[in-house]
């Protein structure tokens, strides 16, 4: 007998859906991949075909935009509402760029799946409108499951209480104790063997291993205010070691490493890099916008956070969880009034112990192996002999 095929199809639109579905298809490999066909695919991007590569180009465009200009955030995701589940994701889908959606729904034939596992809401649209639809399960890293994270599927699942608790309010009709899980936060595995020294991790990376450490993020494309709280930071000459992370804003890397930094200010800005949890680990304190992966991360290695940037509705309600309900993060928009915060900070670093013990207290929930159990339960009502095989191993 064939074994089941699990897809786990990758949508770059922020390093937000990219890092959650490493962490999940990791797991689920690990515990399942002996009784499972698992198929990890860059969806848009293999075969070539140019309308999928331009669609997912759109969607990162779309993030990009949005980091730069708010408002436009703001009045996408306020469309989204407004036009509701179905619609929205009907439009987005036929209208980002023709001809896409059409090679869509062929490419997710062509892979033939049984279980489609998504971090994305579109991979997931086009798994439910397969002539003979699979099963279909989606991961929501957000804090709130927005209208197309809300799109129909076979399980849905989200790491933060309040967003679960709206979702059944909101969407009582299509959500009950049975589609809807609340799991731990999808990091990667990896982050629990990232070492917790700073002293040595600063070694490592050539970073003075007695200042403070600040390290500064904008998402997977670089775009905030990091630059302008850099200079104000450099300007006041303070005593700290900033790492400005410019993912792929090649443009800010290139511009931030001609600044001529000497006195107390360490400045080391870093490019696209795959370190990012060492460098977290290394560090004393975030700064940047609220992107569900990067503020999750920090949090798992206890590093108080300062939000400094929304772009969009969703990155409001990420920002509003780790400020009211998690207690680890402060929210300070004004590059002038972050670095006046850091100065508070360096003179009286106990300002941080809250903040710090707060973000502590969650790495209790991170981790993938609950996700990926419910996920094989999910499989298991199609395949039911999985089950009794499962039964066998752990006997």
């Amino acid at each position: 007998m064939r074994k089941p095929r699990v897809l786990f199809p990758y949508t770059e639109a922020g390093l937000g859906h990219i890092m959650p579905m490493n962490a999940i298809a990791e797991k689920f490999e690990a515990l399942y991949g002996d009784r499972v066909e698992c198929v990890r695919s860059s969806f848009f991007q293999e075969g070539n075909k140019e309308e999928l590569i331009e669609f997912e180009n759109r969607l990162c465009s779309t993030v990009v935009k949005a980091n730069k200009s708010p408002s436009f955030g703001f009045f996408m995701t306020f469309n989204m509402d407004f036009w509701g589940i179905r619609l929205s994701s009907w439009a987005t889908m036929k209208f980002l760029k023709l001809g896409a959606n059409k090679l869509g729904f062929e490419h997710m034939e062509e892979l033939k799946p049984d279980l489609v596992v998504s971090t994305h809401w579109a991979t997931n649209y086009y798994a439910e409108h397969m002539e003979n639809k699979p099963l279909t399960a989606m991961y929501c890293p957000d804090a709130d499951i927005n209208p197309l994270f809300s799109y129909p599927c076979d399980l849905a699942m989200v790491s933060m209480e309040p967003g679960y608790e709206h979702a059944r309010k909101r969407f009582g009709k299509r959500f009950n104790d049975e589609n809807l899980k609340c799991v731990p936060y999808l990091i990667r595995e990896e982050a629990f063997s990232v070492s917790t020294d700073k002293r040595a991790l600063r070694r490592k990376f050539g970073f003075n291993e007695d200042k403070f450490t600040v390290i500064l993020a904008e998402g997977g494309y670089g775009v905030g205010t990091m630059a302008q709280i850099c200079e104000k930071v450099i300007e006041r000459d303070l005593p700290v070691t900033l790492v400005p992370v410019c993912g792929k804003n090649e443009e800010l890397y290139r511009e931030l490493l001609t600044w001529k930094v000497s006195g107390k200010t360490e400045f080391r800005p870093i490019g696209f890099t795959d370190q990012m949890l060492e460098l977290l680990s290394a560090s004393d304190l975030f700064c940047g916008k609220s992107g569900a992966n990067v503020i999750a991360e920090a949090c798992f290695f206890g590093l108080p956070q300062i939000i400094t940037h929304y772009a969009t509705n969703i990155e409001k309600s990420i920002g509003a969880y780790y400020i009211e309900n998690v207690g680890s993060a402060m929210k300070i928009f004004n590059p002038e009034k972050v670095v006046d915060k850091l100065e508070e900070i360096l003179q009286d670093p106990a300002v941080l112990n809250p903040y710090r013990a707060a973000a502590l207290a969650q790495k209790k929930n991170y981790g993938a192996e609950a996700c990926a159990r419910y996920i094989f339960d999910l499989l298991c009502t199609r395949f039911p002999e999985l089950k009794e095989g499962e039964k066998k191993v752990n006997s």
